[in-house]
């Protein structure tokens, strides 16, 4: 049994608790006591306040390449997914491995206990497969347990290149660079996955299910992901309605919207999870809501990508659960993307508190682990994940902080550099603000050097 020694712990509610002694034992947390003034014998002294692990339910590792490479141009997601496709080129079983690893150690570093990977790249360039068809996914399971944090991998199914209504499917054939991200058909995509499933789960990996986008997978093919998620028990994951002109080609083609033609084609449950989400109408967010789906939120990217700003209020009052992800990596900060929630809201709708702290909270931490499938995370409860990371109380930024306001400090104030300590699973991943075993900046440097010029 591990004891740690928290000065601050945030076990619910809008403020923390002092002294607070978690015990660990077999991954999990055994016990949590409060009013514990000093570190009892043998107990680790968590200076500042701990939290439940942060979770980041959406993440393409690759995209950490293009970081400080597009943000400057003008032009719009469509222009910026050239760019994208070009890094994804370049992409093989060994230097993913080595840019995930670095990746994922950087979200350790943040603060984040697990990931959901959306993972395309799953071929040759040209669409072959390799001798393991699943040699890209294996390789970021190895990279996340080597950067000792959770994964799901979230295989995605991708197999048209967009609308076409001049087409007689009424989509468009894959272009070129796409042709590596696609098995053929949706049932050649459940089969390579079932091989996945049956050799990566295990006590710090999960295999989940993804669509890519309703313009890239047809109704039909939709219905398959669904069943093979509710088959296996296991989370599906859906890009939708991330721009306005998703939505008018969507309708132009199905006469529904996409989070309505996820709903018809049997893809929307508890389970699933909307990414961004930023364009509902009236009757997607009743969908949602009613079935209790969840909604990630990525406002770094949404910015970036002048998306827009989604009506997270809405969604959340009818029933949904949101949690965030870092997406494309613009940054990798949970504390941002879980306060530009809020602060969007307050410039559209010229409000201030429109969603709690102690939601705000659940955001990054609690409903991101149930995202992913990870229904015993995201608590500092006994009988929880033994995840959790502590952040420091003594930078500039978080300096006044005190148990009434340190989760609020932390929220709208803490940046990923705030992060001291971080466990997963009982097992110390970052200690005194470096990750225990990868040289994080190091890494990252070599490896994207490396593929970006090539």
């Amino acid at each position: 049994m591990t004891s740690y020694w928290c000065e601050l712990a945030w076990l619910g509610g809008p403020n923390a608790t002092q002294g607070v002694v978690i015990e660990v034992e077999n991954g999990r947390i055994s016990s949590v006591t409060s009013d514990q003034v000093a570190p009892p014998p043998g107990a680790t002294a968590l200076a500042g306040l701990t939290l439940p692990a942060l979770a980041n339910a959406h993440s393409h590792a690759f995209h950490r390449a293009l970081r400080g490479r597009t943000h400057g141009e003008r032009g719009t997601f469509w222009t910026w997914r050239d760019l994208m496709y070009r890094a994804a080129s370049g992409l093989d079983p060994d230097n993913y491995y080595r840019l995930a690893r670095a990746t994922f150690a950087e979200m350790a570093l943040a603060g984040i206990g697990v990931v959901g990977e959306f993972h395309y790249v799953h071929h040759r360039p040209g669409g072959g497969a390799y001798d393991d068809p699943n040699a890209m996914g294996v390789s970021l399971a190895a990279a996340a347990r080597d950067s000792g944090i959770r994964l799901t991998l979230l295989d995605t199914l991708y197999l048209h290149g967009g609308f076409a209504s001049d087409a007689p499917s009424g989509y468009a054939p894959l272009l070129a660079e796409q042709s590596r991200f696609s098995d053929g058909s949706a049932e050649a995509w459940a089969e390579r996955v079932d091989d996945l499933a049956a050799t990566f789960t295990g006590p710090t990996t999960a295999v989940g299910a993804a669509v890519h986008s309703v313009r890239a997978v047809d109704p039909t093919s939709i219905g398959v992901a669904a069943r093979w998620a509710a088959d296996h028990r296991a989370p599906l994951h859906v890009h939708v309605s991330e721009q306005l002109t998703e939505n008018w080609e969507c309708t132009a083609a199905l006469g529904r919207t996409p989070i309505a033609v996820m709903a018809d084609a049997g893809g929307l449950s508890p389970d699933t999870t909307l990414v961004h989400a930023t364009y509902p109408s009236g009757e997607d967010i009743s969908l949602a809501g009613e079935v209790g789906a969840n909604c990630c939120l990525c406002p770094t990217t949404e910015r970036d990508l002048a998306d827009g700003i989604g009506p997270s209020d809405l969604l959340e009052r009818a029933g949904a659960r949101l949690c965030v992800g870092s997406d494309s990596h613009a940054v990798i900060d949970l504390f941002e993307e879980t306060r530009a929630v809020e602060l969007g809201q307050r410039v559209t709708r010229m409000e201030r508190g429109v969603h709690s702290i102690e939601a705000l909270a659940a955001m990054a931490t609690r409903n991101g682990y149930r995202s992913l499938g990870w229904k015993g995370g995201g608590a500092l409860t006994p009988g929880s994940l033994a995840d959790f990371t502590t952040i420091g109380l003594d930078s500039v930024r978080l300096a006044g902080a005190d148990a009434d306001n340190a989760l609020a400090s932390a929220i709208f104030t803490a940046t990923s550099a705030d992060v001291h300590h971080l466990v997963v699973g009982g097992r110390p991943v970052v200690v005194g603000g470096k990750h225990v075993s990868v040289d994080v900046a190091s890494e990252l440097d070599s490896i994207i050097s490396e593929l970006m010029a090539s």
